[in-house]
C-alpha cells in the first residue's frame, strides 16, 4: 500500500480520526530507516538515488488541498476559517511511504505545514508517526516540538526482538539508544506500539507479547511515562505474510496493567 501524492486523503484513521496524510518520501516505493515486517507499504525499496518532493512543492500540495477541502479557492484566509468549523478533518498527519522525519527540509515542512493549519484549519492537529531513530538530530527535535502530536514508536523493550520486528537500517541500533532519545521529551508524547506474533522467513518465531516481552515493553512505559500511549495491531496485508494478529481480548489484557496505574491508552484491535 503505497501512496501515490505528496498531499492525500482524508482518510479515516483508526487511531487518528479523519487524518489528511503528508508524504514526504518517494512515490514509488518505501523509504525507511526500518524495514518493519509488518509495514502496509511493504519492504524497503532499493533506491539509487531517491526522489523527494521539495519544501516547496510539500507547501504548494497542502495549500491546494486545504483551499479545495474548505471550498474557499480564491478567497480570503479570513474567509477560508469556516474551514475551522466544518469537521473535514481532525488531523495532518506524516507518515507515508516511509519514515517523514528523513527529509532534510522537515523542520522547514513543519513549520510551513503549522503556518498553513493556522490559516485555514485552526482546530486540525498536526501529527508525527515516527519510528524513532532519527531524534539524534537537532533540528527533528525542535520540528517535533512544534507538532502538537508526537507518535514515536516502540515495538519492543528488547534489543532483539526489536531489531527483528523492525530491521533498522542501522544495524548497531539498540533500545536502550531509542529509550535515551524519547527521554528527551519528557514524556509529552505518544508512544506507539505494535503488537503481534508469527514465523520470520528463517523459520524463527517472533512474539512482543510474551510475559518476559511484556515485562520489558511495561519497564519501558514507566521510565517515559508517555502522555498517551496507542497499541495497534496488523490491520492489513504485510511483507511478512505467516504474522497473525493479536485478539481485542489479549490487547485489552496487555492495557489493564498500565490503565490501573493512570495511563492513558488507545487500542486499535
Amino acid at each position: 500500500m503505497l501512496f501515490s501524492e505528496i498531499v492525500y486523503g482524508p482518510i479515516h484513521s483508526r487511531r487518528l480520526g479523519t487524518s489528511l496524510g503528508i508524504n514526504l518520501m518517494p512515490t514509488n516505493g518505501k523509504l525507511c530507516s526500518f524495514d518493519c515486517i509488518y509495514c502496509e507499504c511493504g519492504f524497503n525499496h532499493p533506491f539509487p538515488h531517491p526522489v523527494l518532493p521539495t519544501r516547496t512543492e510539500v507547501h504548494e500540495a497542502l495549500e491546494a488541498k486545504l483551499r479545495s477541502l474548505s471550498g474557499e479557492a480564491g478567497l480570503s484566509a479570513e474567509r477560508s476559517l469556516l474551514f475551522e468549523h466544518s469537521g473535514l478533518i481532525d488531523v495532518i498527519t506524516f507518515s507515508g511511504n516511509g519514515e517523514p522525519t528523513l527529509h532534510p527540509e522537515f523542520e522547514g515542512i513543519i513549520r510551513d505545514t503549522c503556518a498553513l493549519r493556522d490559516r485555514y484549519c485552526p482546530a486540525a492537529k498536526v501529527s508525527v508517526l515516527s519510528n524513532s531513530t532519527q531524534l539524534g538530530r537537532e533540528d527533528v527535535v525542535r520540528a517535533l516540538r512544534m507538532c502538537d502530536n508526537r507518535i514515536l514508536k516502540l515495538d519492543s523493550g528488547l534489543t532483539d526482538t526489536m531489531r527483528r520486528i523492525d530491521a533498522p537500517v542501522k544495524l548497531s541500533l539498540t533500545v536502550d539508544d531509542i529509550i535515551g532519545k524519547l527521554q528527551l521529551f519528557h514524556g509529552d508524547f505518544t508512544l506507539q506500539t505494535c503488537f503481534l506474533r508469527g514465523t520470520l522467513p528463517d523459520g524463527s518465531r517472533v512474539d512482543n507479547t510474551t510475559p518476559w516481552e511484556l515485562d520489558a515493553w511495561y519497564t519501558a512505559v514507566h521510565l517515559l511515562k508517555p502522555k498517551q500511549i496507542m497499541i495497534y495491531v496488523i490491520d492489513r496485508a504485510t511483507p511478512v505474510q505467516t504474522l497473525q494478529k493479536i485478539s481485542r481480548e489479549q490487547m485489552e489484557a496487555i492495557a489493564a496493567p498500565l490503565r490501573a496505574e493512570g495511563f492513558d491508552i488507545i487500542i486499535s484491535a
